[in-house]
């Protein structure tokens, strides 16, 4: 029940029932709610500010987080980085070394990372620059290491092939010559004994009664198996990884064009055919097309004490028998 309040009244004498007019009570109205509201208004500012919401807090928490996480995988990312320059490092000066291979450049390296697409499709998700930073240094590490495991793949295949390739390399001497006293004339420039000029030499002289085998010095395939008339009766044999030797002034031929041959197996005989002045065997090592000294093919033949013999005696100035 609401209480009716009175007064009393000077000028009648009497007490009267206290009424509050309606502007009065509109006023007190409005100055409630407005006093509401700003009191509402200032809690509210004081809970965001210094009262933080379950959302919030997660999410600062999150945050947190993620920077602790940025921080472990960017000394992490640093740790590859540096493992990885030592793999390309080793991968160019050690393992391509070996098997006389070029090393690949850098630049071929980032040709291959520029035809992925990994990197922009990522970046363009929309990520915080934190993400993206992190998302473009993993990526590419990770695209580097592809490289690296196709090259670590070729290398696989050269050891493979290595086996073929030390086969291919000429590795001992054409004739018998364990006193190493049939090498007549060195490589180099040499006069002639039937055009009497000086010309390029381009291979060893090794003197032998005629009929004295002819041993191929690597594996390969006859190329021609012939006669010539500077070398006479010659072979030729093509060994592959660019190695080519000739064998000229032979009595007789034994191999055939076309026929495959083992290192040490009998191709054909000592002789004198040809532009020659006496039973001799002139053998020569092309490497790439280019005719090089075949006194440092003899590497499965020779010590090094008698290398070191018989590069004297291929390199005296002398006159060659072809």
């Amino acid at each position: 029940m609401k209480k009716v309040k009175y007064y009393y009244n000077t000028h009648t004498l009497k007490f009267e029932k206290h009424e509050v007019p309606l502007r009065v009570r509109l006023a007190q109205t409005f100055g409630f709610l407005a006093a509401s509201i700003v009191t509402g208004v200032i809690i509210v500012l004081i809970v965001f500010r210094y009262i933080e919401n379950p959302d919030t807090k997660l999410l600062r928490k999150q945050n947190e987080d993620l920077r602790d996480n940025y921080t472990v995988l960017t000394e992490r990312t640093k740790q590859l980085e540096l493992k990885m320059q030592e793999l390309e490092t080793r991968d160019n000066n050690v393992y391509r070394s070996v098997f006389e291979a070029l090393p690949v450049h850098d630049s071929a390296r980032v040709q291959d990372l520029a035809i992925k697409k990994e990197v922009s499709l990522i970046l363009s998700l929309g990520e915080t620059d934190l993400v993206k930073s992190m998302t473009s240094q993993l990526n590419n590490l990770s695209l580097r290491l592809a490289y690296q495991s196709k090259s670590y793949g070729e290398i696989e295949n050269m050891v493979k092939n290595k086996e073929k390739l030390l086969l291919a390399i000429p590795a001992i001497q054409p004739v018998s010559n364990k006193d190493l006293t049939r090498i007549a004339s060195g490589f180099g420039i040499r006069v002639h004994p039937i055009l009497k000029i000086s010309r390029p030499h381009n291979g060893l002289d090794f003197t032998a009664p005629s009929g004295v085998p002819i041993y191929a010095t690597a594996d390969g395939k006859v190329d021609k198996a012939e006669f010539n008339g500077g070398f006479g009766n010659h072979v030729i044999i093509k060994h592959g990884y660019g190695f080519e030797t000739v064998y000229g002034h032979m009595s007789r031929i034994k191999a055939r064009t076309g026929e495959n041959v083992k290192r040490g197996e009998v191709i054909g005989y000592v002789g004198s055919t040809g532009l020659s002045s006496g039973p001799h065997c002139h053998y020569e090592v092309h490497r790439n097309g280019i005719p090089v000294d075949p006194i440092y093919y003899f590497y499965q033949d020779i010590t090094p004490a008698q290398f070191d013999r018989i590069l004297k005696l291929a390199a005296a100035a002398n006159q060659s028998l072809d």
